[in-house]
């Protein structure tokens, strides 16, 4: 049985044709069809109130507003609008910029800005971190490695941000911003994220030259030309660092360091579910109550 795909613009607009069709979705995302009222503790079914985006109880007319705690409360942006810019975020594979939900939406560059910033916050939150790799001959190998984003890279000013980058092969990648590229900077997240014991690959980078105390550890050469010894090689992350960078750059066109960890997060979340684009969108809705909660 073939696996369903990404959603394309004409099953979204099915899906979502109005701005009431979001309203309702959002209630049943966050509350459920039925649940009991916080104000009578009855099992209810909630009634759509016609002037205000809430819906009230049938027992007691206690509100509830779907809207509430998230970045769609005491907006004047319309649900459908938000909608659509989750959707680009999520089918598409180098990100969407703020410039151009700008021009689509017919919105200040602020609320474009604000809208692309709070859902790339909120891939990060339900993507979260799990331990990659695992102990014996069964656990996937995970491949580290450094790249430089950003910056002018001007003679004598290393201004570019170190960005570190682990990956389990056909699994998930998590990225984080450190310091710089020493061992006392790098060492540390890796051990946070890679299960001891675990086929680590790299390359002969100095940072990396003390990962055999932890990991069982192998480098490939890339001075001497030395890219694939048997299955060493750090090939998965060196790809993924290759979209990122093409993303940046043709999408973005420049990334500050401050804002720099919210758009890796953007990127981790389109990978780490590759493998299931079909949820990506439900998956990014569903997230919105807990990242608030956090």
């Amino acid at each position: 049985m073939p696996k369903p795909k990404h959603s394309n613009l004409r099953a979204f607009q099915d899906r979502f044709p109005t701005e009431e069709a979001c309203l309702i979705h959002l209630k049943i995302v966050r509350f459920g069809e039925r649940f009991a009222c916080t104000k009578c503790a009855k099992e209810a079914t909630y009634y759509r109130v016609a002037s205000r985006r809430c819906f009230e109880c049938e027992h007691c007319g206690y509100q509830v507003y779907p809207t509430a705690g998230t970045p769609f409360d005491r907006t004047r942006t319309p649900l459908r609008d938000w909608f659509m810019v989750m959707f680009l975020f999520c089918s598409t594979r180098n990100g969407v910029a703020a410039k151009e939900v700008q021009r689509q939406l017919g919105v200040t560059y602020k609320t474009a800005w604000r809208m692309c910033f709070h859902i790339r916050r909120y891939m990060g939150e339900v993507d979260g971190d799990w331990p990659l790799g695992g102990h014996g001959d069964g656990g996937k190998v995970v491949e580290v490695d450094k790249t430089f984003i950003g910056g002018h890279d001007a003679q004598g000013h290393d201004d570019k941000a170190v960005v570190l980058g682990t990956v389990e092969r056909d699994g998930d990648v998590v990225t984080r911003v450190i310091e710089d590229r020493s061992a006392e900077s790098v060492t540390p997240e890796i051990i946070e994220n890679v299960t001891p014991g675990t086929r680590v690959h790299s390359d002969t980078a100095l940072a990396f030259s003390g990962l055999g105390k932890h990991y069982r550890h192998e480098a490939v050469n890339h001075s001497i030309k030395e890219y694939v010894r048997g299955d060493v090689h750090t090939n998965t992350i060196e790809a993924f660092w290759g979209n990122v960078k093409r993303g940046i750059s043709g999408t973005y066109v420049w990334v500050s360091k401050k804002y720099l960890p919210t758009y890796l997060r953007e990127f981790e979340y389109r990978h780490n579910l590759r493998h299931a684009p079909w949820m990506m969108f439900d998956c990014l809705l569903q997230a919105l109550p807990k990242a608030r909660a956090v």
